[in-house]
């Protein structure tokens, strides 16, 4: 058996797409208001019964809320700002700054309801 846990979040920003035909509609810059959803799982629970405490998500709230809320994407992320490319740089971050990042099986990153990037593992 696996137990797993998941957090939700949302920041808002801008950014545009290189790379697209001419005259595509995210050549241009625009905005969205992302969902971030974060999984972790692990076989066992710890000794309070947890896969982690939701609690320590907080600090990727705080990133989230300090450096990519109402801001341009393109000046602050590292990779072009598809959906995909942010839910590879967020996981990236959450194996490297979550207290159990190494449990961290998932990322979801959408701009819209009906529009989600998701990267497994």
């Amino acid at each position: 058996m696996t137990f797993a846990i998941a957090k939700r979040f949302s920041f808002a920003a801008a950014h545009h797409l290189d790379g697209l035909p001419a005259g595509h509609k995210c050549s241009r810059v625009h905005g969205h208001t992302y969902a971030v959803e974060v999984r972790m799982a692990a076989s066992e629970l710890d000794d309070a019964g947890f896969v982690a405490d939701y609690g320590e998500l907080d600090v990727l709230r705080d990133y989230l809320d300090a450096e990519l809320d109402h801001r341009d994407l393109n000046e602050v992320l590292p990779v072009p700002p598809s959906c995909e490319n942010i839910a590879r740089y967020l996981h990236g971050w959450c194996q490297d700054n979550l207290r159990h990042g190494h449990l961290v099986t998932a990322v979801r990153v959408s701009e819209s309801p009906v529009s989600p990037a998701t990267l497994d593992g």
